[in-house]
């Protein structure tokens, strides 16, 4: 008689209670995203199993459609399957401030909140509040006001001191700071009128419209280069140099390879080996071999700095690396994400040096089959270090050192690119604004940069081997049956609304795409692309379409990668420059040792981190160009130039100038011969009177008002 199996009467019981509990959490924070950790935190649940039952309990949610699951591993109430009390709702989220002090509590999947600058309380853009609902009004959005700041985002502002006899004044260079700061004449710091500085804020007693603050840094002159710079990089709080400890811990790392080290690892010195990058690089962190074998294939060796051999986990410069999880470009700098001596030294591919990598390496066919592959430590010794425009002469040319090596890798990177094509990867148009400087830094000359066929031959195995590292470990099969915790760089599929809206708008102009399924969609967009090339619409179509597309990111949780048209991707191929990437590393070698898989949580918490800081990063670097460009313009003030219109909003049209590529503003309040208005569907302004209209992509003529090289901003006016 077999034995009666018996039950837990209060493990039931247990799990309800855990899942009301972490319901009660969302109920009180209704349109916030939490993560698992997040959660876990909320509930004060540290501990692995219990960790596992939370886990298993929001999983329960989800199928009961009580959450939602979004990009991220973050989840969300479901508004529809619970009524939310919103009249006597208290809800906590960022708050976005427009320049003239509107506010608004940003929701995932609703209508924002709507915050009068009366009801601000004290809250600056950024910061992370807590808001009281009002009752909803019929046919208006949700309105509410700031209980309490919970969290400002940053704890130093950058803009200029105005000095007074007693009290100054700090004007923020963001303009999304709405007020302006006090400064006490005490706490000048030695500031003079009209410098940029650097500000704490002290106090903002309540009953003051403006909060109070110290000059911590001097940084002198406006539209000084150096000074503009610092400003940026100080006003995304970018550290502007690596504290002594990392430094000193950098010293210590040994340039030398063992030969103990170098017995561990396949060795490719023999093997001919190539780095391309452009012109002014240093950190070199890929290159590429290749050897013909016997069989008659190609094996072609994707090599990557082993960034993980020299940076620990734990480290001083592993956690200096992590803050600042990316390098960033500005026009005449790099700020690294790892000191020098190794980004440019020690990790860095130079030619003719012994270096150690973590490589890719693939057995291919002529036509560019991938027959088999290997993933390991390898030890290189570049032969040569290109430039971009180098393999290109030997792209168009069929000349030069090694050009019979070069040839071959580009016919087989040009047919994955179009097998890749052909299963849906979209082809957006990479440009890319450069500049030609003087020692000084100022720009005596600005220029757009295309991606040719030398850069797409270098993508393109850079793409092969991101995608196989990722399918390597979360791909599902005899011997990897449950995918293990590993970081991914996902890109969602487009919103159906922004599809639908592109669609509508491409119509009124005579063009169509299919936007029934995925692969619909990718196969019209490039279609679409390759119509309108060289024509006057072509910018603007292109950048609609860009604008339609979800943003990438760096998640645990795998959705593919929509643009490129993979199940599986990730970033492998740039670690000394992407935390992301050092990660990899670090994976791939601990699930090589059979180890157990790591704390999703935990690196989703530090997914999210990177993504934050790429994003800020390509805004700075954004702005260090807006900065350039205005002081390549600056002696134009009063000239005029065509330009291509390259946006519209209901406070003016945006203009793109031809000559430098610098956009500036035509306010539609200083448009005199008629009242124009926003049509936000058509992408278009509109004279009221005349009908006169202006669209996204019609070329125009501008006359040069005023330039402001501190703000970045350009006046202009239609001639």
């Amino acid at each position: 008689m077999s034995k009666k199996k018996t039950t837990n009467p209060n493990k039931n019981q247990d799990d309800n209670t855990l899942a009301m509990n972490i319901l009660a959490i969302f109920r009180q924070n209704p349109y916030m995203l939490f993560n698992y950790k997040q959660i876990s935190s909320r509930l004060g649940i540290s501990r692995g199993p219990e960790r596992e039952k939370m886990q298993v309990a929001i999983d329960k949610l989800v199928s009961q459609e009580l959450l939602l699951v979004r990009n991220r591993g973050k989840y969300v109430l479901n508004p529809e399957a619970i009524e939310i009390e919103e009249n006597a709702s208290e809800i906590e989220g960022t708050i976005d401030i427009t320049a003239n002090g509107k506010g608004f509590l940003l929701m995932p999947d609703k209508d924002d909140i709507a915050i009068a600058q009366g009801d601000l309380n004290q809250a600056l853009t950024g910061d992370t509040v807590l808001v009281r609902l009002f009752p909803r009004r019929r046919n208006r959005r949700p309105e509410g006001t700031v209980i309490s700041v919970v969290k400002r985002k940053r704890q130093q502002y950058v803009g200029t001191i105005q000095v007074g006899p007693k009290m100054s004044f700090f004007v923020p260079d963001d303009r999304k700071i709405h007020v302006d700061f006090l400064v006490p004449r005490e706490n000048l710091n030695k500031a003079k009128n009209g410098e940029k500085v650097i500000v704490a804020m002290t106090d903002w007693p309540q009953q003051s419209r403006n909060p109070f603050a110290t000059v911590t840094t001097v940084l002198g002159q406006p539209g000084v280069n150096e000074v503009e710079i610092q400003s940026i990089l100080a006003n995304y709080e970018f550290p502007l140099c690596f504290p002594k400890h990392v430094e000193k811990e950098a010293d210590r790392i040994p340039i030398e390879i063992s030969a103990e080290e170098i017995k561990k690892r396949k060795d490719f010195r023999d093997t001919f080996t190539f780095t391309c990058d452009p012109a002014d690089a240093k950190d070199f962190d890929d290159a590429l071999s290749l050897k013909k074998l016997k069989s008659g294939n190609w094996e072609v060796g994707v090599h990557i700095a082993d960034v993980s051999h020299y940076v620990r986990p734990g480290s001083e410069i592993d956690k200096e690396a992590f803050d600042r999880a990316t390098s960033i470009y500005m026009v005449d700098r790099v700020i690294p994400m790892l000191p020098e001596k190794l980004s440019n030294n020690v990790c860095s591919l130079r030619p003719n040096e012994d270096k150690l990598c973590h490589s890719v390496v693939f057995e291919m066919s002529e036509d560019a089959k991938v027959l088999k592959y290997w993933i390991g430590h390898t030890i290189i010794n570049s032969d040569i270090r290109y430039n971009y425009e180098e393999v290109q002469e030997i792209i168009e040319t069929g000349k030069g050192k090694f050009s019979e090596e070069i040839l071959l890798l580009h016919k087989l990177a040009d047919i994955m690119r179009q097998e890749r094509n052909k299963k849906g990867s979209i082809n957006f148009k990479s440009t890319e604004v450069k500049f030609k400087l003087d020692e000084a830094g100022k720009p005596l000359e600005v220029y757009l940069k295309e991606q040719k066929e030398s850069n797409m031959l270098i993508e393109d195995f850079m793409l092969l081997a991101n995608k196989t590292v990722a399918a390597h470990i979360g791909k599902v099969t005899e011997k990897n049956k449950t995918p293990k915790t590993f970081v991914y760089r996902i890109h969602d599929e487009p919103s159906p609304e922004k599809l639908s809206n592109f669609s509508e708008f491409l119509s009124k102009l005579g063009y169509s795409i299919n936007i029934t399924s995925k692969n619909n969609i990718s196969a019209s967009l490039n279609n679409l692309f390759s119509k309108v090339a060289g024509k006057a619409e072509e910018t603007m179509i292109e950048t609609i379409a860009v604008r339609t597309m979800a943003k990438a990111i760096y998640s645990t949780n795998n959705i593919g990668h929509y643009g490129l048209a993979f199940d599986f991707y990730t970033h492998f191929t740039s670690p000394i420059r992407r935390y992301p990437d050092l990660m990899v590393h670090r994976l791939l070698d601990w699930y090589a040792d059979s180890k157990p898989s790591v704390n999703q949580g935990d690196y989703e918490d530090m997914c999210d981190h990177c993504s934050d800081m790429e994003k800020k990063a390509a805004d700075a670097e954004r702005e260090s160009v807006k900065f350039k460009q205005m002081e390549f313009m600056a002696d134009q003030v009063g000239k005029t130039f065509d330009g291509v219109i390259s946006g519209v909003s209901k406070w003016g049209i945006f203009v793109e100038i031809s000559y430098s590529h610098a956009e500036g503003l035509v306010r539609l309040e200083d448009m005199k011969d008629d009242f124009y208005y926003l049509d936000e569907d058509n992408y278009m302004v509109i004279g009221h009177r005349t009908k006169t209209t202006y669209r996204l992509g019609d070329k125009v003529t501008v006359l040069i008002k005023k330039i402001d090289i501190g703000r970045k901003q350009m006046d202009l006016s239609i001639v």
